[in-house]
């Protein structure tokens, strides 16, 4: 039965909250122990426990990979699907379709983002606690931990968009945060604008803010990617033209050729 007027309006909502907390909830299910280890580290950092809170910054890094990640990816294949138009996919089975399928390339980029976080953060740390003469290195690290963490928008948008190795992934999720700066910044401005709400009503993180994120980021991926390949069509469409000009021969050609 379709519902029409109001009653179909509430109805499509009601769909649409369904989906997103379902999605969301999965999300944080497989993610678990990446969040339990969050939890505990901001539990303990609050109470001043430094050492507790650096062991804590170990055991994130060691389930980000195997938890994280994978379950990230699943989740951006959930909403890739409805971006993309199909809305009544059922989210239970596209979800762990996906967790099966790119668990192996988000696990790998998974490691590599880890590493390369923990290294720069250690910098960063480093340069601004230790070398106060060199804080504009520390600045850097930041700089650059930012652009890290902005490009794995992209990065989950890739593994379940496209078939490609991982390092071609990694590769060109870092050049579209570069080339497209302002759609990929928007995702963060919008990432974290719903982060903060959701810290004010934790009850939401639980239900929506990683699918809503999630939506949002690949939504800004799609809107990219679509328009890169217009101009790419263009551009070839432009040059298969000259081409096609420069090849025809002229009249006076075309009676020599006889």
């Amino acid at each position: 039965m379709e519902f029409k007027g109001a009653m179909g309006g509430i109805y499509r909502l009601t769909e649409w909250i369904t989906r997103f907390a379902g999605a969301n909830l999965l999300w944080v299910l497989c993610a678990s122990p990446f969040f339990f280890f969050t939890i505990v580290k901001i539990l303990v950092l609050g109470q001043g426990m430094t050492n507790e809170s650096l062991q804590m910054n170990w055991a994130i890094a060691v389930v980000a990979p195997f938890t994280f990640f994978p379950a990230t990816a699943a989740l951006f294949g959930v909403v890739r699907k409805w971006v993309m138009g199909d809305a009544d996919v059922p989210v239970f089975k596209t979800f762990f379709a996906g967790y099966k399928d790119n668990f192996k390339q988000s696990m790998l980029g998974g490691i590599f983002y880890t590493i390369l976080f923990v290294v720069m953060y250690l910098d960063y740390t480093v340069y601004m606690t230790q070398f106060k003469n060199l804080q504009l290195i520390g600045i850097i690290m930041l700089i650059l931990l930012l652009l890290l963490g902005v490009s794995m928008f992209n990065f989950f948008s890739m593994v379940v968009h496209y078939h490609m190795s991982i390092g071609l992934i990694i590769k060109n999720a870092v050049l579209i945060t570069l080339i497209r700066p302002f759609r990929v910044f928007s995702t963060l401005l919008g990432a974290g604008l719903v982060t903060y709400i959701g810290a004010q009503y934790p009850a939401l993180f639980f239900f929506f803010i990683g699918s809503i994120i999630a939506w949002f980021a690949f939504f800004n991926f799609y809107a990219t990617f679509t328009k890169m390949q217009e101009q790419i069509e263009k551009m070839q469409a432009d040059q298969a033209d000259e081409e096609g000009t420069l090849e025809e021969p002229s009249s006076e050609s075309r009676t020599e050729l006889k």
